[in-house]
């Protein structure tokens, strides 16, 4: 559904009113296209104290023109030869930064730069995952996410600001550059139009996800001891960056409209052979949309007991990415709750992911290193919603889901989990939505816009590419940084 409000503040009497009344003014967000398939400008890269090893050289390989300085008159719009033109993104090394006193640097390099970010540009503060052996450094590295969430409030322009923490799972500069390495997709990702609606958020890459926590045995995933050692596949340069998931299929749950549907075709873009799966009463539209993407179309209810055997057959040669997207509302407040309205929910969006990954997982049917499993989860299942009890509840269990299982199928699989959490995002059903509740919903984000189905395809691409490795156990919010349990 069209934003009117959106079009109007872009015409001289929109800019008027809203300056004159305070009303909120977001601006026209910078997708991917295969016109405008990068942001327009150069990269500043500042360091606060001690660089990060490796940074510079994957930054470079962004093919944004790299700054390593910023001087009077850089940024600055009609500055002609005596500066760069505004910053279409701006990263700061904060690594290095290990006590209060070095949280003055980090202002002192952003201070005179933000102003000259362009317009849709993309801020990302680079630190590590806070220490708990050095309390002073942790203090230090969880001060950025409370200044990064802050920033993206204020920034405006339909900018976004995130947070990226290294893990590198050891000390030494030799652990930070591989957990540098392991971020060149995350990097690629934040620096990028195809993360217009991912803002505020703290991502952790670790250097060794396959290096993950021990299975403790008690986790039902029980199964044949699986061949060969290592886990996921960390940070592999991807072969082709344009077509980054060239030679993988994907399954996709849900997919004949709406967010699937995007999904689906996304991946398609980025190389992966789609398997498309959703109930089979949307039959037509899953052949369509198999046929227009040269995949193959499986009809079936997610919730019936056979459904994992039959994904695993229609797929022999193994799955490389598996998408929970497959999600039903009965909404009602709990007083007015039929049972019925309950189960429904929790089966079709909690339960169904579980037993479906759990025997896919003991089959074998996910494959070793490259394997990627992302579910959709809400900011409804961060922040409740009312009158959705049961399906917060479920999108809260995806969470858990995630967190819990991600660490273990790393481990005995070779298997990322991550989870990505849309906020208000225009579809059918949302345009369903009353008036006054769908405009609230489009601006109590830093953006004050809704999200595109793509935005949450954009994710889930780039949580499923082989170099994604180094993410895991996420749970990703796109939601233009939502007021909603931020």
């Amino acid at each position: 559904m069209a934003d009117r409000y959106l079009r109007f503040t872009g015409t001289a009497p929109g800019r008027f009113l809203t300056r004159r009344l305070g009303l909120p003014r977001p601006a026209p967000l910078h997708r991917w296209s295969p016109e405008r398939p990068s942001l327009d400008g150069p990269l500043l890269r500042l360091t606060v104290a001690a660089p990060c090893p490796g940074l510079a050289g994957v930054l470079n390989r962004t093919g944004l023109p790299v700054r390593n300085e910023h001087r009077e008159g850089d940024g600055a719009a009609g500055t002609g030869h005596r500066g760069t033109a505004p910053y279409a993104g701006v990263v700061v090394d904060a690594t290095g930064v290990d006590g209060p006193d070095a949280l003055h640097e980090v202002h002192a390099a952003l201070h005179p730069v933000v102003r000259s970010v362009a317009t849709g540009g993309r801020i990302v503060v680079l630190g590590t995952a806070p220490d708990p052996a050095d309390h002073h450094r942790a203090a230090a590295q969880q001060a950025l996410e409370g200044f990064v969430r802050s920033l993206g409030k204020e920034i405006g322009k339909g900018c976004t600001v995130n947070l990226l923490r290294l893990d590198p799972g050891a000390e030494g500069t030799a652990a930070l550059g591989a957990a540098a390495a392991a971020a060149e997709s995350t990097l690629r990702f934040l620096l990028s139009p195809k993360s217009a609606y991912v803002s505020g958020q703290p991502i952790t890459v670790r250097a060794d996800a396959a290096g993950a926590e021990e299975a403790d045995g008690a986790d039902g995933l029980e199964g044949p001891e699986p061949a060969g050692a290592g886990g996921p596949s960390d940070g592999a340069a991807a072969a082709d960056w344009t077509r980054p998931l060239a030679g993988t299929t994907a399954l996709v749950t849900g997919c004949a409209r709406g967010i699937g549907e995007s999904v689906a075709e996304t991946l398609a873009r980025d190389g992966a052979r789609v398997v498309c799966l959703d109930i089979p009463s949307a039959e037509g539209e899953l052949t369509a949309l198999a046929g227009r993407l040269g995949g193959t179309a499986l009809p079936l209810d997610i919730t019936a007991p056979d459904a994992a055997d039959r994904i695993a057959a229609a797929v022999p040669g193994g799955l490389d990415i598996l998408v929970h997207n497959a999600g039903i509302t009965r909404d009602r407040r709990l007083a007015n709750m039929a049972a019925d309205r309950w189960d429904q929910v929790i089966d079709v969006n909690l339960g169904s992911v579980l037993r479906v990954t759990d025997r896919l997982l003991k089959a074998g049917a996910v494959r070793r290193g490259t394997g990627r499993i992302i579910a959709t989860a809400s900011i409804a299942g961060i922040a409740g919603n009312a009158g959705q009890t049961n399906y917060a509840a479920s999108k809260a269990g995806i969470i858990g889901f995630t967190r819990s299982l991600a660490p273990r199928a790393a481990a005995e699989y070779g298997v990322t989990v991550n989870a990505v959490a849309p906020g208000f995002i225009e579809t059918k059903m949302t345009a369903a939505v009353p008036l006054l509740i769908r405009e609230a919903g489009r601006r109590m984000n830093s953006l004050a816009q809704g999200g595109l189905p793509v935005d949450v395809a954009e994710t889930t691409a780039w949580l499923a590419q082989p170099a994604s490795g180094g993410v895991n156990g996420q749970t990703v919010r796109v939601c233009g940084q939502s007021l909603l349990g931020a």
